[in-house]
């Protein structure tokens, strides 16, 4: 096992939680859904990128655990024994495995194949909870670790890189960061074959190089993307995994659907982005969007959900039932019903030179990772509602200073608890009424200037991160005429339409359902969407039996 820090947050030092030892009652539980083996001496059971892996039991001997580093080579993690088990979050997908398991001599398990290994955890719900709570430690431990996956070169204030960096934190892909400028980087450059051109790079476990990747090729190389099954005809395709989509896939796959997931970036949506979500029922102390997003992302997938990240939807075919929809990589999907909970994009200031800023300084989101990147500095907020609330409530403990700007007052659109504590912390500055007028920079954001409208006073700040958070527009662009829309472009359905026959979530053709952002006249707040989610299940289930 690694060397124990002192963070009490840390899965590595939670060993009853992380490896647990289950009992010799349960191991009997399990056996009837697997078979006992006894290993040969020194033999990989599995190695880093097998997809669908068993779960191993070990009843004697021990199973050695190793990470692959693209500079340190592979070396031991951890070991099970007698009583623990194999496996991590990845046991409920087919996406790559990030570690290599060895058996030494005298090695005797129980193997539970992928297949039957979901009748366990639902079958033995007490055993289930064990293994689920360990997997999702054990997951956390190896992205706080970065141990398991690649070393992503760069400029550390590189939107690319940042980007980059996003992407795979929010798919729970351990990374290690490692600047131009760091003492290691330029050796570590020349081994790789890797020139100043080609940032940022990430140089994977197997010693391959993606220079400048998509993330649709992060995807693919990486082990993320779980593409859809061939030939199939699903009982729901779900478009977008924010709180809404994973609420559908969640209640769907639980009651026996064919369920499919299509998301752009990664699970949780705009929501997975907050730095802290205390109002959401269930959690007095709060929950960042990250967390919720990923445990709802595990849910679905241990009652059955596929997830298919880093692709979109590109368009829907509705003339003909099943419906086919097209994703950006040119697939085509067969379903007989769809919901679009594809939410919506992230709106921008029309000020000059506001896209050169585009990821040289300006952010959309405050999570860990800009926290980081904006401690001791001053950084400006624009915005008015819980998501800017949030993000200067948080940003506030690491940066020297935050300057929060909304052109009204911001009582009327944020709950009262996030306007109490703005209000009284010292280190944000709220100015209502305010707009910004100019960004500044050479090559990267450096001051923002703004107007105070009721006095006409200017002031300007060296800040060289804006987050704009100015709410969005819905992301129907891709429906290209398929669904009736409002004016603004989101999906009316039985409760914004004139036919008060359809089912409150029912888009214009028969099947086709929209929950969430992305609905004309939906309430924008996570546990509505999470409710429009799980009740339109009920909707597609009267659907598909009047159909059949």
């Amino acid at each position: 096992m690694p060397d124990l820090p002192v963070d009490p947050t840390d899965p590595w030092i939670r060993p009853a939680q992380t490896f647990p030892a289950l009992t010799d009652e349960m191991i009997e539980r399990i056996r009837p859904y697997g078979t006992e083996e006894q290993i040969e001496e020194d033999t990989f059971v599995f190695r880093r990128g097998d997809h669908s892996i068993d779960f191993l039991l070990v009843l004697d001997g021990e199973l050695q655990m190793f990470a692959d580093d693209p500079i340190q080579g592979r070396h031991h993690l951890y070991s099970y024994k007698r009583g623990q088990f194999s496996g991590e979050q990845n046991m409920f997908t087919h996406r790559s495995i990030l570690l290599s398991g060895l058996c030494l001599a005298g090695s005797r398990v129980i193997r539970v194949c992928h297949e039957k290994f979901r009748a366990l955890i639902t079958g033995e719900p007490d055993i289930g909870e064990t293994i689920i709570r360990s997997y999702i430690l054990r997951r956390a431990g190896f992205v706080r670790h970065a141990t398991g996956g690649g070393i992503l070169i760069g400029h550390r204030e590189s939107g690319d890189l940042l980007g980059i960096q996003r992407f795979l934190i929010r798919n729970l892909y351990p990374v290690t960061i490692m600047g131009v400028n760091d003492t290691d980087a330029p050796a570590v450059m020349q081994r790789f074959g890797i020139g100043t051109d080609d940032l940022p790079a990430l140089i994977t476990p197997d010693h391959g190089v993606l220079k400048q990747p998509t993330n649709e090729i992060l995807a693919d190389e990486l082990g993320l993307f779980e593409p859809p099954e061939d030939d199939a005809l699903y009982d729901v395709v779900v478009l977008g995994a924010g709180p809404a989509g994973l609420a559908s896939a969640v209640y769907a796959a639980s009651e026996g659907l064919k369920t499919l997931v299509i998301e752009t970036m990664a699970p949780g949506g705009q929501a997975g982005t907050s730095s802290k979500i205390e109002n959401y029922l269930g959690f007095p102390t709060g929950i960042s969007g990250l967390a919720l997003a990923g445990r709802a992302h595990i849910q679905a997938q241990k009652f059955g959900a596929r997830l298919c990240v880093s692709r979109s939807a590109a368009s829907l075919d509705c003339s003909n039932s099943p419906y086919a929809v097209g994703l950006s990589d040119g697939r085509s999907v067969s379903t007989k019903t769809v919901v679009v909970a594809t939410g919506a994009r992230y709106r921008k200031l029309d000020i000059p030179d506001y896209a050169r800023f585009e990821g040289r300084g300006i952010q959309y989101a405050a999570t860990a990772m800009e926290g980081q990147i904006c401690s001791g500095q001053e950084v400006v907020i624009v915005g008015g509602g819980n998501s800017a609330g949030q993000a200067a409530v948080f940003l506030s403990r690491t940066a020297r200073h935050v300057h929060m700007l909304v052109r009204s007052k911001i009582s009327a659109t944020m709950s009262d608890y996030l306007v109490q504590r703005i209000k009284s912390s010292p280190h944000i500055t709220l100015c209502e009424g305010c707009e910004i007028t100019e960004l500044g920079g050479e090559h990267g954001l450096e001051t923002v200037t703004w107007i105070d409208r009721t006095s006409g006073e200017t002031s300007r700040c060296n800040a060289s991160n804006l987050f704009v958070m100015i709410g969005a527009d819905p992301n129907t662009d891709w429906l290209d005429g398929c669904l009736e829309l409002d004016r603004q472009g989101f999906v009316c359905t039985g409760l914004s339409s004139d036919d008060m026959t359809r089912h409150p979530y029912a888009a214009s053709k028969p099947g086709i359902f929209a929950v969430g952002d992305v609905r004309a006249g939906s309430v924008k707040r996570v546990a509505s969407a999470v409710g429009e989610g799980s009740v339109v299940v009920a909707a597609i289930h009267q659907y598909l039996a009047a159909a059949h």
